[in-house]
């Protein structure tokens, strides 16, 4: 907290029956009024301490607004050190006792690193070292690290297009064969159906990260260049499952150190295809972070490096992250635009081979990813794609069932949205509840952060008991 926010809150504040009750109840006119009258709180003081603007608080305060993010309860919680459970949340990491920093914790900066190959193997080295050691307490702050975003992420990434640069340093010899790189392939192609939408981030991270600091300790070695370059691209994908594995646990700024490993080590591989995925998985990240032209940056440069090796699913992919970006930005004929290319590009999917880890992107795929784009822009205009954003997912919905797992629960997320943004509560009650089961399947943080969005669609329709069960539903699932 900054130097005007306030320390934890008098005991007697939250012992106080009027308190709790109102925080149980997500009644923050209330339980700001109270703060304020007896914990001797200015509106500016809880403002800084929950990271609203002043306004925000007075207009809660007043009545006039509500608090329905989740995100923003756990600011408040976290702001004005009310213990979890009395918000309905599990216990806050600074519950436990204070702990050291731990250097450990500390991660070397990629965008430092030179695009040669035996320092990205130094940096593979450093970050698997630290990432396997790190502690509940370390979890914490990394949690805290956000992304890098525009000139600092990007600049950096204009050595993808250049050839790598000649090592500087003697390797001792290694001994591996072929058999030995063919089973570290079929390694890393189990680990990816393992995250890929069955079990979401985090279940299996620390395997994968065992196995990428292994690979990266035979690269150390100077191997055959067969094998070598082989080995740089398993490390490349293992780096990109470690990427979307973090992703999925919430750990942004982890997410994005192990894509650009990925992205470094494909090119060290001579893999331009697979560079190319990786930036399109970077796209993904600055999307959901709000960063559309940071996106449309980095599919640019996807699609620089890869214009002459990239297969028709690649291709479809980086016009959806197009699509997905101008859609971001209100841009609707760009989207509709990007979206054709996409789904020409995808036409043309049967007629040549590509690698096994892009044959995920299907109509299926298709359907569901422009679904959730349009559902972007019925939240602006739900007269005229609300229902063009359900029929694409229900479409998605038809061609991949529950055991598609995150994907599935997204696309009951995305559909029970619609429902709200149509008018149809009965529709909307439904889907909601096939939402929080699919949601209950899967350990997503993805998953969870956009029920977190579907919330708020509950609130203002609480008078309605169906539409107040579900709800109910929703905030048992997000509090645990």
């Amino acid at each position: 907290m900054d130097a005007t926010a306030p320390g934890p809150l008098e005991p007697e504040v939250l012992e106080r029956e009027d308190c709790r009750r109102a925080l149980a109840e997500h009644d923050f006119t209330a339980a700001f009024s109270l703060i304020k009258k007896y914990g001797g709180l200015s509106q500016n003081r809880i403002a800084a301490a929950c990271h609203l603007t002043p306004g925000k608080v007075s207009s809660i305060i007043s009545g006039q607004q509500q608090i329905t993010s989740f995100e923003v309860i756990r600011r408040v919680s976290d702001g004005l050190r009310i213990p979890g459970h009395l918000l309905g949340l599990a216990p806050r990491p600074w519950e436990s006792r204070p702990m050291q920093e731990h250097a450990s914790a500390e991660q070397p900066h990629a965008d430092e690193v030179p695009w040669r190959p035996d320092a990205t193997v130094d940096l593979a080295a450093d970050l698997t070292r630290s990432d396997l050691v790190m502690d509940r307490r370390a979890v914490s702050r990394v949690l805290a690290g956000a992304a890098l975003t525009g000139a600092a992420l990007l600049d950096p990434l204009e050595g993808w297009l250049q050839p790598p640069a000649e090592a500087e340093r003697p390797r001792r010899r290694g001994r591996l064969g072929i058999r030995e790189i063919e089973e570290l392939e079929s390694t890393a192609r189990a680990f990816r159906a393992w995250d890929h939408h069955k079990y979401g981030g985090g279940l299996r991270r620390k395997a994968v990260l065992g196995q990428l600091s292994e690979v990266a300790a035979h690269l150390d070695e100077h191997q055959a260049p067969q094998v070598e370059q082989r080995l740089y691209q398993v490390m490349a994908q293992l780096a990109g499952i470690a990427a979307t594995m973090a992703w999925d646990t919430g750990l942004q700024r982890r997410a994005q150190q192990y894509y650009l490993l990925a992205l470094r080590t494909s090119h060290a591989g001579g893999d331009m295809v697979f560079g190319a995925n990786v930036l399109a998985g970077m796209a993904r990240q600055m999307l959901c972070g709000d960063q559309p032209q940071d996106a449309l940056e980095l599919v640019r440069l996807a699609q620089d490096g890869a214009r002459q090796v990239a297969g028709p699913r690649l291709r479809a992919l980086l016009h959806t992250r197009e699509a997905w970006a101008y859609a971001a930005m209100g841009r609707t004929a760009a989207f509709q635009r990007a979206t054709a290319q996409a789904t020409e590009s995808l036409a043309d999917a049967e007629k040549g081979e590509e690698p096994y880890w892009i044959a995920y992107f299907d109509q299926a795929e298709l359907a569901g990813t422009t679904g959730g784009r349009l559902l972007e822009l019925a939240r602006q205009n739900p007269k005229r794609h609300a229902e063009a954003a359900a029929t694409e997912i229900r479409r998605a919905l038809a061609r991949r069932g529950p055991e598609a797992g995150r994907s599935h629960a997204l696309d009951r997320i995305g559909l029970a949205q619609c429902h709200f943004l149509l008018g149809d509560l009965t529709g909307a009650v439904e889907e909601t509840h096939r939402a929080v089961d699919a949601a209950r399947a899967t350990r997503s943080s993805r998953v969870r952060a956009q029920l977190g969005e579907l919330y708020p669609y509950t609130v203002g329709n609480s008078a309605a008991r169906p539409v107040r069960e579900a709800r109910d539903r929703i905030r048992d699932l997000l509090s645990t």
